[in-house]
């Protein structure tokens, strides 16, 4: 588990649990103590592996009552596509930079207006705001590419970014983290296109991924080192607590 979020192998085991009956549909999982000692993990992980199941229709959490087994279950064995929100990113690098450079020599009057207003809208507090503006944007510079194909890679980049539960937390972190740095880079990416250099564009766009990989890279040893902490924690206190 040392390339991907623990809570991600966890998810995996209860839900090969409840393919093989072993937690059967309609049926409530044990508590979060009780799986934390089961699978060797925090509590906190237990909470995380429950949201990413229900996020994928696998169990359903009724507060006050229990974590309870969906009557019906999704038809992919899997969780989720294999891909990490580092993958996305690097996909979204490789593409989106290419395209602000085309970008660049067909964008037209009306578009750099619309892709000003939208970058305002990135600087908004309102993180709903911020994240659908960011997504107009790039939306936009991949239309002024003039390239169809194109078009279709990015949104379907973007879909991941939303769709895929550890992808989708992996960015809301960042970018709640990050925002003021979100409006300045695409700044600098809609002044290169204004000034019609694709060379420019290309790299305000890499640099643009390379630091929210950057970001996502210290948010991951962050959580790493928070959970090592929160494990070292409960091992202290049920080893070393006074017998009564």
């Amino acid at each position: 588990m040392s390339e991907k979020r623990l809570f991600h192998g966890v998810a995996a085991q209860i839900a090969a649990l409840i393919e093989e009956g072993t937690f059967p549909p309609g049926s409530r999982l044990p508590g979060e103590r009780e799986l934390a000692e089961r699978f060797g993990v925090s509590r906190v992980t237990i909470r995380e592996a429950e949201i990413a199941l229900q996020a994928v229709g696998r169990i359903e959490i009724k507060t006050g009552s229990g974590v309870y087994v969906r009557q019906e279950q999704p038809r992919s064995q899997g969780l989720r596509p294999g891909v990490s929100a580092f993958e996305v990113t690097e996909a979204r690098l490789l593409v989106e930079s290419e395209g602000a450079a085309l970008a660049a020599k067909l964008v037209t009057d009306d578009q750099l207006i619309e892709l000003e207003a939208l970058t305002g809208q990135m600087a908004s507090s309102d993180i709903a705001v911020a994240t659908a503006a960011d997504q107009a944007f790039h939306a936009t510079i991949a239309r002024a590419s003039g390239n169809a194909a194109l078009v279709q890679v990015i949104e379907m980049l973007w879909r991941m970014r939303e769709e895929l539960p550890e992808v989708k937390h992996m960015y809301e972190s960042v970018c709640d983290a990050d925002a003021s740095y979100r409006a300045k880079e695409h700044q600098d990416i809609l002044d290169a296109l204004k000034a019609r250099d694709s060379g420019r564009a290309r790299e305000a766009m890499r640099l643009h991924f390379r630091r929210l990989m950057g970001a996502m890279i210290d948010m991951s040893e962050r959580r790493a080192l928070e959970e090592m902490e929160q494990r070292i924690n409960e091992s202290r206190q049920r080893f070393l607590a006074p017998t009564p």
